[in-house]
């Protein structure tokens, strides 16, 4: 009778445990994908791809998906918001921003740091939506809600990026609300407040 030392079994063994072994990791793969990931996730990671590869409808589209499955998912408000600004559908964008301020607001966790972040980029990307809208005193209050809530989410790409990327500095959230803040002490005569050539720089926030 054949045994395992047997070469023959032993390689019909080997050949059988990885098989076994790569179904199990299918299956597991399935699992974690489409069974254990919390509702909406897998059409917010769809969405973000979209939303960075520059197609901004149908980002919306995988958003509106995940805010179906879950209704405040805060991933699907503020990249829906964010796609929204890109389209210049800014009533819109601010609606969804306002409605993720407040769930946010009322469901924030002090020791919750992505909470905060979250929160702080929906007040900095309704800022954009103020200022692109010439409601100045507005985004102001905005970016500082920002800045208080968590200066550090939306201090835009760091020294590393700008190389990489040979990207200009975009105007951080603290930029624009200094800047603004000095114009808006001005008389109304001498305010420059609005600079096409680094505004259009401003970007998203989405942690």
């Amino acid at each position: 009778m054949a045994g395992i030392s047997d070469p023959r079994v032993l390689k019909r063994f080997i050949i059988y445990l990885a098989m076994l072994t790569f179904v199990m990791f299918g299956v597991w793969s399935f699992w974690g994908t489409f069974v254990e990931t919390p509702a909406g996730d897998f059409e917010v990671r769809e969405g973000d791809i979209k939303l960075s590869s520059g197609e901004f409808e149908a980002a919306v589209a995988d958003f509106d998906r995940a805010l179906a499955a879950q209704p405040n998912h805060r991933g699907a408000l503020l990249g829906k918001a964010a796609a929204l600004i890109q389209l210049e559908r800014y009533n819109e964008a601010e609606r969804v921003l306002t409605s993720a301020i407040g769930f946010l607001k009322a469901n924030l966790d002090p020791d919750d740091p992505t909470g905060r972040g979250a929160l702080a980029a929906a007040y900095g990307n309704r800022g954009i939506v103020n200022d692109r809208q010439g409601r100045y005193e507005q985004a102001l209050a905005d970016y500082i809600e920002s800045l208080k809530t968590d200066a550090e989410s939306v201090e835009g790409p760091g020294v590393v990026e700008r190389l990489l990327y040979h990207d200009e500095k975009p105007s951080s959230i603290r930029d624009r609300a200094e800047y603004l803040y000095k114009q808006l002490q001005l008389p109304e005569d001498q305010r420059l407040l609005r600079l096409p050539e680094k505004d259009d720089l401003q970007r998203m926030h989405k942690p």
